[in-house]
């Protein structure tokens, strides 16, 4: 079955204090975003990516995916006004039957068996939406003030979230709701059911400059085979 991956890149540098967004920003020489890309292309032969960008940036995106091992896999797209209106923007270039994949350009750390995994779910049930389990101690504001809650039931939501192509572009022809925060929740409020499976631990968001140090080790150890 044809697969496209929808990588969404449009954030900017603010948290991390920086005049360039993070999906820029040098990971070990080479720019975040050459590991999401790289990732995918690894991932599936017959996989072809649309890049989501802001306009001002297609520049810098045409000289990253041109530094990857197969560019001609890469579309390029321009992002709108939120996250919905982008992901929404790159499936308008999906026209045959498939499986879609949308992730966080700046999730630059997952692994082609994790995008793997998250395909064979998909087309058994329809979406595969990877999470880990929380391991602080959590607790929930409520109207007496604040309550501990089984932190083994809270389930923090990672990237690629995947569906169904006929599925997904359907989702995405809703008028935009403020909850939705992910593709997931776009999905659901059609009355579907969100199928969960086992993420990474180190597939993290680059936000804050702490994350590029920690990305920095995970590659490092990866190299050395830890």
């Amino acid at each position: 079955m044809k697969k496209f991956a929808v990588i969404v890149a449009g954030g900017s540098g603010l948290r991390m204090g920086t005049q360039v967004p993070k999906q820029f920003l040098p990971l070990r020489d080479k720019p975040v975003l050459w590991y999401t890309l790289t990732a995918f292309l690894e991932a599936f032969d017959d996989l072809t990516i649309i890049l989501v960008l802001p306009e001002s940036h297609l520049q810098t995106g045409h000289e990253i995916l041109r530094s990857t091992f197969d560019p001609d896999r890469i579309w390029m797209t321009t992002g709108g006004e939120t996250r919905f209106h982008s992901v929404k923007n790159g499936l308008d270039h999906i026209h045959q039957h498939s499986i879609v994949f949308v992730h966080d350009g700046v999730r630059c750390l997952l692994t082609p068996d994790l995008i793997r995994r998250c395909f064979n779910m998909a087309q058994e049930r329809g979406n595969a939406i990877p999470a880990v389990t929380a391991v602080d101690s959590i607790r929930i504001e409520t109207f007496n003030g604040n309550a501990a809650i089984d932190r083994n039931k809270i389930k923090i939501i990672q990237t690629p979230q995947t569906f169904y192509s006929d599925l997904i572009k359907a989702a995405f022809e809703q008028e935009y709701d403020e909850s939705f925060t992910d593709e997931a929740s776009v999905v659901e409020k059609l009355g579907v059911k969100i199928h969960l499976l086992e993420g990474e631990p180190t597939n993290i968001k680059i936000t804050r400059p702490l994350d590029i140090l920690i990305a920095e080790k995970i590659l490092e150890e990866r190299e050395m085979g830890i």
